[in-house]
């Protein structure tokens, strides 16, 4: 599935929760976020899939489950060395947001990795940017 929108700018709350929550999303993702996602504001609403991998509120003593999806997170017609030039990435999604009662519509995604996406690619808000779900 391939998802296409432009990047907008967040309210900020995602990187204070990936810092303090960093050993539980490197267990569960095999990787160590930059405390701050990428906001997307897709071009038609996205629901997660059946299988997501997820961080439950449980498991470390707070209140909000994080849903995670595996997915790559390009430029569109960005090519480097003949390539498509993308990179390995999650998407996020609290239970709030995908149930519609959240902070974000369903038409938001935030995309975490282990660098700043803004710099990495050099997005500011307004980018268009492809993410493709495993």
């Amino acid at each position: 599935m391939l998802l296409r929108g432009c990047v907008v700018s967040g309210m900020g709350s995602f990187s204070y929760w990936i810092d303090k929550l960093q050993e539980h999303y490197l267990r569960k993702t095999g990787m160590r976020f930059y405390p701050g996602t990428l906001n997307v504001r897709l071009d038609a609403p996205y629901s997660l899939p059946k299988r997501v991998i997820r961080l439950e509120a449980s498991e470390y003593g707070g209140t909000v489950s994080v849903n995670m999806v595996p997915c790559d997170i390009r430029i569109p017609g960005q090519v480097i060395h003949g390539q498509i030039e993308g990179r390995r990435a999650f998407l996020l999604r609290t239970d709030a947001n995908e149930e519609g009662r959240g902070h974000h519509p369903k038409t938001i995604v935030e995309i975490a990795t282990e660098v700043r996406l803004r710099d990495f690619f050099g997005l500011k808000d307004g980018d268009l940017v492809e993410i493709e779900i495993a």
